[in-house]
């Protein structure tokens, strides 16, 4: 039976998001393509991110920001209204609700991106500079200058700080947006999170009455499956972490002990048997791709912030460290 509007079902909201994303895509792709063409490969890799930003920005200010639906909303039929589910969002709402959806993000990964480079790299800003394409040419200009001044003031610790900080910020983005994912199904509202923000809801047209009420119980399911998943895996990270403190404790323990061990064999050891990371002799012996040898503690942790040889600068990935058993030299 024929039927009024009314709130939207999660199935609309997945299937105009879905259409949405699809159309997003195409336009960047087509977008990327044609700078790729006219410019050439390098400033594709230096600006694809923008692009990227200005076809999602297109597409949105030619629809939403326009008061128009958008494809994924008309192929489903649904109408973006206020919360007083009486009237369409205002020009404001929906230009916040544009910008927390598209330059946000945008802007947070970046400022992120950077913001460890610097810190990493302070020693090394020449080289830096052009081994990183992801950061975009406009960004360094931008973005990048006004990180580099604060983190010239901060100090090591502080340095230190804010890299725990940002790692910390890029494991919680994805827990979080997994998090509002699980509510979705179990709610049925607010797809996305720039529409909660925002309060943007939508209502359906046309269509049989109880259409969405038939799988919404699915939802609910998949949503608590969703967060029985999410909460097993921040378990998972949480003990990953204690493990790795105390293991780290336990090295340093050992190193502890072992250092009057290691002030008699002084006079027979070598100079190239130390580790130039902590400048100390190697203890459980580690070697890169590259073929330099290192401590396992210090490589590993080296490691948690660059994928790359601290000697000759070789990019590797940290399942090619191979550790030396019963290596003497």
């Amino acid at each position: 039976r024929a039927m009024g509007p009314a709130a939207a079902g999660p199935a609309q909201l997945v299937r105009g998001g879905q259409k949405d994303e699809l159309y997003r895509s195409g336009l960047r792709s087509g977008t990327g393509a044609a700078l790729h063409g006219l410019a050439g490969a390098k400033k594709w890799l230096a600006w694809r991110k923008e692009v990227e930003l200005l076809s999602d920005v297109a597409y949105f200010a030619l629809t939403t920001l326009s008061g128009y639906q958008t494809l994924g909303e008309e192929y489903v039929n649904i109408v973006q209204v206020d919360p007083s589910k009486r009237r369409v969002p205002s020009f404001l709402r929906r230009a916040i609700f544009v910008s927390l959806h598209t330059v946000v993000p945008y802007c947070l990964e970046k400022g992120l991106l950077h913001l460890e480079h610097e810190v990493q790299t302070e020693a090394d800003e020449s080289r830096t500079s052009q081994s990183n394409p992801a950061l975009g040419l406009s960004s360094r200009t931008l973005i990048r200058n006004w990180i580099r001044k604060q983190v010239g003031e901060l100090t090591e610790q502080q340095k230190k700080t804010v890299l725990q900080i940002v790692y910390v910020l890029k494991q919680c983005i994805p827990l979080l947006r997994r998090l509002h994912l699980a509510v979705f199904y179990i709610s049925g509202t607010f797809y996305h999170l720039s529409k909660r923000i925002t309060g943007i809801t939508y209502l359906h047209f046309g269509g049989l009455q109880g259409e969405d009420q038939s799988i919404r119980s699915s939802y609910k399911f998949l949503g608590i499956i969703s967060l029985f998943h999410l909460l097993l895996t921040i378990g998972v990270q949480m003990y990953s972490f204690k493990q790795k403190q105390r293991a780290r404790q336990e090295w340093k323990l050992h190193r502890n002990l072992a250092h009057q061990k290691k002030m008699t064999k002084e006079t027979t050891t070598g100079r190239h048997s130390r580790c130039t990371l902590c400048l100390e002799e190697r203890r459980h012996t580690t070697a890169t791709p590259c073929g330099h040898l290192f401590c396992w503690e210090c490589i590993t942790e080296w490691c948690n912030t660059r994928t790359e040889c601290p000697l000759c600068r070789e990019k590797f990935h940290p399942q090619k460290l191979i550790y030396l058993r019963h290596y003497q030299l």
